[in-house]
């Protein structure tokens, strides 16, 4: 004779799921009975941010024209044009490789250098004036030159 394919862990652990089952049912049919939710039916939002469960007074809108509304980073005037020239110092340039890092003295930031844009022979710790472009994996100094 075959020997039975339920053990008692299985068992076990049916009659656990079913007990389970059973408390979740009569959980739901208490909710049910009860009728009242706890959270609030509508959620009013004030000028500030703040939500309420009473409606706002309509005299406190505010008209807004669709024009009026900007949508991204306003365009540069004609006479406000940046100066592409920046000042930096060389933190790091080896001359035997062809290449160093200069950081920029507004921001701070590392930008990378190659020999083929250098106007001048730079050195570790010299002021440099230079300028940016894009390159294949950021910000590159080109036009560098010794101040």
């Amino acid at each position: 004779m075959a020997k039975s394919q339920q053990t008692f862990n299985k068992i076990e652990k049916e009659k656990a799921r079913a007990k389970k089952r059973e408390e979740k049912k009569k959980k739901k049919d208490a909710r049910r009975a009860e009728g009242g939710s706890d959270g609030i039916q509508f959620a009013y939002v004030d000028a500030y941010g703040n939500l309420s469960d009473t409606p706002l007074d309509p005299a406190d809108k505010i008209k807004v024209d669709a024009e009026d509304i900007v949508l991204g980073v306003p365009k540069k005037e004609e006479g406000e044009e940046e100066d592409p020239v920046r000042q930096g110092k060389v933190s790091f340039y080896d001359s035997s490789k062809g290449f160093g890092f200069i950081i920029d003295l507004e921001n701070n930031e590392k930008y990378f250098c190659h020999v083929s844009g250098l106007l001048d022979d730079i050195a570790e710790n010299d002021k440099v004036s230079f300028e940016l472009e894009r390159g294949m994996k950021g910000m590159n100094a080109v036009r560098v030159k010794r101040v």
